[in-house]
């Protein structure tokens, strides 16, 4: 039980799992504390909606201006200015303490508002550049927490409201920091959890059956591979592992991502800012094969301090083959001690605490910014609040 200070405070974020899985963790920690949370997106973001079924979502109107031609620019502007009227409505009925927005071109609307209404409000980057709507938003909000030190594209933002906070993740993956790696040695089955993103990702498909049929025998029948694979790829890919040693589990989407991960020994695949976190608050070692035509390169950004740390191997997708990830392997399968140092390595960069630090940004911002709240009694492991 503890005595503790409650408000209602509102998330924002767009209709990508890399802004909303973050919100979701952050959720959790809000509701653990006894607060009130509500979640405002848009049309994309509502079919996430199964994962914040405990509190209340409400939908705004969005636009981007992004990939647009002129005529599109201008046709944007009317659903924006309607977004944010739609949004302020909300957030004077909900009497709310602190705006939290993740990003994405929804979050605007609802950040815009609160700035209007002069509730207190925070930014969260998941990436290692500053994404274009926050850039946007970055010199109007009253904090923003950061995921990587070396954020880029922040310009001059003043340095008393930046926070250093990691990207929070889902608890299932934090705990797996605090487990022993498994087992590798020169005689030990390596098990290799790939995937692509939600939607897998066709070059994993391409390049790692061809990479396993590459290695000895000997080495193939100590793989035990778990793939995830777009659903037009996989009778193909299934086919093309048959033609080697290896033991092979294929799926359209993982839905036990943490326990496939706490078994794997290396990940293969991009370097999305979710991914990053999650490999390294586990402390797993991957090769991070960056997606080409993301925004601004962020994927290359992100994978940086893995790499440079020693926590991951980073090869571009025009160098990712059958040869060169066939190499790979066959040296880990020589020196599975860099393996196990890679992983100590990502351990030691991970942010598990990521979730409480926002949350903790939040209730400064509300209590002592907007000066709102009132204290109750508050069950810490359900967020029940017990008195009044």
């Amino acid at each position: 039980m503890k005595r503790h200070r409650i408000t209602t405070i509102v998330l924002a974020a767009g209709g990508t799992g890399g802004h909303m899985f973050p919100a979701l963790a952050v959720k959790d920690e809000l509701k653990k504390r006894g607060h009130k949370v509500y979640f405002i997106t848009d049309e994309r973001g509502m079919k996430y909606a199964k994962f914040f079924e405990d509190i209340r979502i409400f939908k705004v109107q969005s636009a981007t201006f992004a990939g647009r031609n002129i005529f599109g620019k201008i046709m944007a502007i009317p659903k924006i200015i309607k977004g944010i009227y739609e949004a302020k409505s909300l957030l004077k009925d909900l009497e709310v303490g602190a705006v939290i927005g993740f990003g994405g071109y929804p979050s605007f609307p609802t950040l815009k508002a609160a700035k209007r209404l002069n509730i207190p409000t925070c930014l969260h980057e998941q990436n290692a550049i500053l994404g274009r709507v926050n850039r946007h938003l970055a010199s109007s909000v009253d904090a923003l927490a950061f995921s990587f030190e070396k954020t880029e594209k922040v310009g001059f933002l003043e340095a008393r409201k930046v926070f250093i906070t990691g990207n929070p993740v889902r608890a299932e993956f934090c705990k797996l920091g605090d487990e022993y790696f498994p087992t590798i040695n020169e005689k030990s089955d390596i098990h290799i959890l790939i995937m692509g993103g939600s939607q897998g990702a066709s070059i994993f498909s391409e390049v790692m059956p061809a990479a396993l049929s590459a290695l000895p025998v000997g080495l193939q029948e100590r793989m035990v591979i778990t793939q995830q694979c777009r659903k037009e790829d996989i009778n193909a890919v299934r086919t093309a592992y048959a033609a080697t040693r290896a033991r092979v589990v294929l799926a359209e989407f993982l839905d036990n991502i943490p326990e496939v991960f706490k078994k794997a020994h290396l990940i293969i695949g991009r370097s999305g800012a979710s991914t990053i976190a999650e490999l390294t608050v586990s402390g797993r070692p991957a090769i991070l094969v960056p997606y080409p035509y993301a925004t601004d390169q962020h994927q290359i950004a992100n994978a940086q301090e893995m790499v440079e740390k020693g926590a991951a191997w980073m090869v571009l997708q025009k160098d990712f083959t059958a040869q060169s990830a066939a190499k790979l392997l066959l040296k880990f399968s020589r020196s599975p001690k860099d393996i196990w140092q890679a992983a100590e390595e990502a351990r030691q960069i991970g942010r598990p605490f990521a979730a409480k630090d926002l949350a903790d940004l939040a209730e400064r911002l509300a209590f002592v910014k907007g000066s709102t709240g009132v204290i109750k009694t508050i069950d810490t492991e359900t967020g029940k609040v017990i008195e009044g």
